[in-house]
């Protein structure tokens, strides 16, 4: 199998920028759902207004945007976010919803279909706000009136643009690999505590580094408990002290290691990775009446690989390798040191956005909009959403693959399997 298709969504639930290739991060591709967009919801009998998350079900006209990236080309460049608003044609040949572009009413910067936004912008003098998605919260930053009115114009209502800086989420359930699949604290301490890897590509005293810490804390720790005993203290006073300090100790690097080892998320729903097949993509065309194909970018995924013998087989994929033992590019996933794995912990349940039509920023008509329905039939798979249809796996990264790269064309290998469906179990989206 091999990566056929990459996608990077910089602003949650707009159309994605396809991309060739893709640095790996802890949340996902860089760049990937660092923005996202809020409607501003006044407050009842003249209250104070609230901001509600939009998210292409509930907003379909969101498909009406499209996204592209523009990376820095030197280090005092920050990139940028180029957005273009594809307003529909009403019945009368005009464009529409939002503003009219030819409209003399509105200021220059409202009349232009495009806004540029910086990838990484500074936030020292942007609005702190939380924002919470799925009960799992997190801080965002409101990007201030220049990017605000313009998608306010777009919409024909306010709304807000927010990034997310450095912050994260918390993963629920047990989606996380770490609750997936359990490990003990000598595996997590063994894998989280290694020395980087030297310039021919292999671990510096790899396995050896934590038994070999821990031994020489040990000596140290001995000696000085004899040395206490040798000044006159009682044994069993040196040694109550020496326990104790050894106990504090391993808590506080556990902790730390642990928190390290934790995964977490940003705007992204659930997981920083969303990995479909293609096969399961022409299934669900075929489905549909006619010529008529599903544009797969309506499942929202990052990664797409071809090659799998059987539609739907990706629900039992539960860790894949990824790379090219043959490409030799720095930093990308190549080499038989160099492989990246994916855990994939669970299932994407879905909803009305397979439905959207991204020509009119509505739900779709006729089979267009009847994707979600032809999967209701036999892809009710996992009992934890036993209501809705599932497609796609969400994916975690293996740390060793933070920094790299991955590219259409990379080989892809499933390297783990899991007997049963996995069951999903973050709160409030069981069913």
């Amino acid at each position: 199998m091999q990566i056929s298709e990459l996608y990077v969504y910089p602003i949650k639930s707009l159309r994605p920028t396809k991309v060739t290739s893709g640095e790996l991060t802890d949340l996902g591709f860089r760049y990937d759902r660092r923005f996202m967009l809020l409607k501003v919801v006044p407050g009842d009998n003249g209250g104070p207004a609230t901001l509600g998350n939009m998210h292409i079900p509930e907003y379909p006209e969101m498909g009406l945007f499209q996204t592209a990236i523009e990376e820095p080309k030197t280090e005092h460049d920050t990139g940028k976010v180029i957005v273009t608003y594809n307003p529909p044609l009403k019945h009368d040949g005009h464009e529409g919803p939002g503003f009219e572009l030819g409209d003399q009413n509105e200021s220059d910067k409202f009349k232009s279909k495009r806004l540029e936004i910086p990838l990484e912008p500074e936030t020292n003098n942007l609005k702190a706000f939380t924002v919470a998605m799925h009960q799992s919260p997190t801080t965002g930053y409101d990007m201030g009136s220049n990017y605000n009115d313009w998608f306010s114009a777009c919409f024909g209502y306010p709304v807000v643009l927010a990034y997310l800086g450095t912050n994260t989420r918390s993963v629920l359930g047990t989606l996380a690999p770490a609750k997936r699949n359990k490990e003990s604290w000598w595996r997590i301490w063994q894998r989280e505590l290694v020395l980087p890897r030297n310039g021919n590509g292999s671990k510096i005293l790899d396995r050896w580094l934590v038994p070999f810490s821990l031994g020489y804390l040990v000596l140290n720790v001995v000696s000085w408990c004899h040395a206490r005993i040798e000044a006159g203290r009682s044994p069993a006073s040196a040694i109550g002290i020496t326990v104790l300090a050894l106990g504090l100790l391993w808590s506080a690097v556990n902790m730390f290691v642990t928190r390290r080892h934790e995964a977490r998320i940003g705007f992204a729903d659930c997981a920083p990775f969303l990995v479909i097949s293609q096969t399961s993509v022409e299934n669900v065309s075929g489905r549909l009446a006619g010529e008529e194909v599903v544009d797969l970018t309506k499942f929202r995924p990052n990664i797409v690989i071809s090659g799998a013998e059987r539609a739907f087989e990706e629900d039992f994929w539960a860790e894949l390798d990824v790379g090219n033992s043959s490409a030799t590019d720095a930093g990308s996933a190549s080499g038989p040191d160099s492989k990246v794995r994916l855990l994939l912990t669970g299932n994407c349940v879905r909803c009305q956005s397979l439905n959207v039509d991204f020509s009119t920023g509505k739900i779709g008509t006729g089979e267009s909009g009847s994707v979600l329905k032809k999967l209701m039939k036999d892809r009710r798979v996992d009992k934890g959403a036993r209501f809705s249809p599932v497609f796609g796996r969400y994916a975690f990264l293996g740390r060793e693959g933070v920094g790299k790269v991955v590219k259409v064309g990379d080989d892809v290998r499933v390297s783990r399997k899991s007997e049963e469906h996995t069951i999903t179990d973050w709160p409030g989206l069981t069913n």
